[in-house]
């Protein structure tokens, strides 16, 4: 698909778009709809606790536990990461990227129907099932396209895994819903960076676009042209003062959890770019005043954080107190604040 007679959009808009669609101007209210709408594009919980942290950006209230509330579910989602996503929303998430090359689908199928029959209804660590099944554990996430696999994984142990009754719904309509998410949360966006996010082959990507031409609008960004849905158009339009809030996104949020051109838009410098994505594990990023400021690390209660630019004193306060607010496990040690300058 290429695009015609594009509308125009500046980096201030999409940016503003972004973290409207993404709950971070301002938490929503605690509740079974929030957790939905913070997890509408998947939460991705590779690091410990990722997908808590990135709750807790979004929505009030978020406990040490919230990620656990009965409206979630974890899974083996794009790219095979560890994701929390809405218990509704587990064929989008698994089916979305059915294998499209027969070889991969029958991988998926047998992998899942050995699960299944060895686990008879039990949960156990994946090592236990892989062990039990000869396998090497990891390649159990083979079997996650096909919807029918869940996990739990604290960040402490190895994660547990029991299987569950296939989705009622089709891989291409699966894939479809998968790709409107992409285009909603990350608009406006491409064929390959969706390909990219959700772990798809590139003509597979390309594929759901053309499928949903109808819906889409074109349009001409600081980085190329791209697409968004017709109905974010007005929303995308609208543009949005930047919020005052600070928040600590978790590695892997869904806010820079970009590709390509889309990481030059949202941090401009190359040597910060650098620094957000490098080439191992990711640090969190600190969001102030609707832009990227730094990033941070953190060790137990100890963070770290790395400012990009000049920080006044009432900056610093609210990071610390972000900082302190973030739903922790309980410890006896105080949350510590350090400047890496």
């Amino acid at each position: 698909m290429t695009p015609q007679c594009p509308l125009e959009l500046d980096r201030g808009q999409i940016l503003a778009y972004r973290r409207f669609v993404g709950g971070l101007d301002e938490r929503l209210p605690a509740g079974p709809a929030s957790l939905q709408r913070a997890a509408w594009a998947g939460l991705q919980d590779s690091m410990p606790r990722a997908a808590l942290l990135s709750i807790h950006a979004r929505v009030e209230g978020t406990r040490p536990d919230t990620w656990e509330d009965p409206s979630l579910i974890q899974l083996w989602g794009p790219r095979f990461s560890a994701y929390v996503v809405a218990a509704d929303d587990r064929a989008l998430f698994t089916l979305g990227r059915w294998p499209e090359i027969e070889k991969n689908r029958q991988r998926a199928v047998r992998t899942a129907e050995r699960l299944h029959a060895y686990l008879a209804g039990r949960v156990m660590t994946y090592g236990e099932a892989g062990r039990g099944l000869g396998v090497s554990p990891n390649s159990l996430r083979y079997a996650a396209p096909t919807g029918t696999v869940l996990i739990r994984w604290d960040g402490a142990r190895q994660p547990t895994i029991w299987t569950v009754p296939a989705p009622d719904i089709s891989p291409a309509e699966a894939r479809l819903e998968l790709a409107r998410r992409h285009l909603h949360i990350f608009g406006p966006t491409t064929t390959a960076a969706f390909a990219q996010w959700a772990g798809i082959r590139p003509p597979v990507g390309a594929a759901a676009f053309d499928a949903l031409n109808e819906s889409l609008v074109p349009v001409r960004t600081p980085v190329g042209e791209a697409w968004i849905l017709a109905s974010d158009e007005a929303a995308v339009r609208a543009g949005r003062e930047a919020s005052s809030v600070v928040r600590l996104l978790p590695s892997g949020d869904a806010y820079f959890l970009l590709s390509g051109a889309d990481r030059a838009l949202l941090v401009p410098e190359p040597d910060r770019r650098a620094a957000l994505w490098t080439s191992r594990v990711w640090p969190g990023a600190v969001l102030l005043n609707g832009e990227l400021v730094g990033t941070w690390r953190r060790a137990d209660t100890d963070f770290t954080i790395q400012p990009w630019q000049h920080l006044t004193t009432l900056d610093r306060e609210a990071i610390r107190a972000e900082a302190e607010s973030l739903p922790l496990p309980p410890t006896s040690k105080p949350i510590r604040v350090h400047w890496a300058e």
